[in-house]
C-alpha cells in the first residue's frame, strides 16, 4: 500500500509522485466504481468562413424530419380543404391568366399547346419557388424561441422549409399530369432532364432563402418587401408568356434569373414545346450555384448572432 504524504498546503501526494485522491476517496472525473465519467462536450462559436458541417446535419436528421412534418401538418391544420389548397391556388390563378392573357391579350403558347395548360405548368413551378423562398426567409424569425434555448444546426430551419414545400409540388405535379393526359399532351425526350431542372429550382430557392433569411433576422424590412419582390419577379419569369418573346440581345441577361431556364426547360420536357433553352438554363444554373455557395457562407458567418437579434 502506498502511503500518501501531505504537503504544506494540505494536498495529498503518493510516494510515487502521483496526486492522491481527494478526501472523498475518488477524483472528480471518476464514478464511485472507478470508471471514467461522461465525455465533456464544449459548444463554442465557430470561427472563419465555412460551408456545411455534414456530420452535424447527419446527427440532427431526426430534428429535420420533425420540422418537415410539423411544417406540412401545421400548414393545413383545421382547414376544411386541407391539401386541396395545393390545387386551388394554381388552378384559380391559371384560369384568371387564361382569360386575361390568353383571351384578351392574345398571348399564344409555343408548340400549339393550349394556353391554359401552358400557364398552369408555369404556375405549378412558380408557386413552389415563391412559397419555398418565403418560408425559408421567415423560418428563422418564426422559430426565434428555439434559437436562444437549445443548440442545433441553424441551417436545418431554412432547409426544412424548402423541403416541406416539395410535398405541395408533388401534389400539384400529379394534377398537372392529369391535365396533360386529358389534353392529349405527351412529354418529350427531354423528360430525362426534369430532375436536374427541378434540383436547380430547389437550390435556387434555398440559396436565396439563406441570404434573405440571414438578413431578415436583423432587418425585418426584408420580409416586408419580399412579397412585392416575388410578385415583380414572377413577371420577369416566363410564367404567363413564352421566353421566345424576349429579344435575342437580352436573352443572356434574362437567363440570369434561374426560374427562366427552369420554367422553359420543364415545359420543353413536359409539354414537348421547342428544344431545351440552354442559353437560359446554363446562366440560371450558374446564378444558382453562386447564390447557394455565397448564401451558405454568409448564413454560417451570421448564425452566431441569430439568438441575440432574433
Amino acid at each position: 500500500m502506498r502511503t500518501p504524504i501531505v504537503d504544506g498546503a494540505g494536498n495529498g501526494i503518493l510516494t510515487n509522485g502521483e496526486a492522491a485522491p481527494p478526501p472523498g476517496g475518488r477524483r472528480p472525473s471518476e464514478h464511485p466504481g472507478g470508471e471514467a465519467g461522461p465525455p465533456e462536450i464544449v459548444i463554442e462559436p465557430r470561427s472563419g468562413w465555412r460551408l456545411v458541417d455534414w456530420r452535424e446535419l447527419r446527427d440532427a436528421r431526426d430534428l429535420l424530419r420533425y420540422l418537415i412534418r410539423r411544417e406540412v401538418r401545421g400548414r393545413y391544420a383545421q382547414s376544411a380543404l386541407g391539401f386541396g389548397w395545393t390545387f386551388v391556388q394554381p388552378v384559380a390563378t391559371a384560369l384568371v391568366f387564361t382569360v386575361v392573357f390568353g383571351r384578351l391579350a392574345g398571348v399564344r403558347a409555343d408548340g400549339g399547346v393550349p394556353y391554359g395548360l401552358f400557364a398552369f405548368s408555369g404556375l405549378v413551378l412558380w408557386t413552389y419557388f415563391a412559397g419555398a423562398l418565403m418560408s425559408a426567409v421567415n423560418s428563422l424569425t418564426q422559430n426565434a424561441a428555439m434559437l436562444d434555448k437549445v443548440y442545433f444546426p441553424r441551417l436545418i430551419l431554412p432547409l426544412a422549409a424548402v423541403a416541406a414545400k416539395l410535398v405541395d409540388l408533388a401534389i400539384a405535379g400529379l394534377l398537372l399530369g392529369a391535365v396533360m393526359a386529358w389534353s392529349g399532351v405527351m412529354p418529350g425526350p427531354a423528360i430525362l432532364l426534369l430532375p436536374a431542372l427541378l434540383a436547380v429550382m430547389v437550390l435556387a430557392a434555398l440559396g436565396a432563402g439563406l441570404w434573405l433569411g440571414a438578413l431578415a433576422v436583423q432587418y425585418r424590412d426584408v420580409a416586408y418587401g419580399l412579397n412585392f419582390a416575388v410578385q415583380v419577379l414572377m413577371y420577369l419569369s416566363p410564367v404567363i408568356y413564352p421566353a421566345g418573346l424576349i429579344p435575342a440581345r437580352y436573352r443572356l441577361l434574362y437567363g440570369l434569373n434561374p426560374m427562366a431556364g427552369v420554367i422553359e426547360g420543364c415545359r420543353s420536357a413536359l409539354l414537348g414545346t421547342p428544344p431545351l433553352p440552354w442559353d437560359l438554363i446554363l446562366p440560371g444554373a450558374a446564378t444558382t450555384a453562386l447564390m447557394l455557395v455565397t448564401g451558405l457562407l454568409y448564413f454560417r458567418r451570421r448564425e452566431r448572432v441569430f439568438a441575440d437579434v432574433a
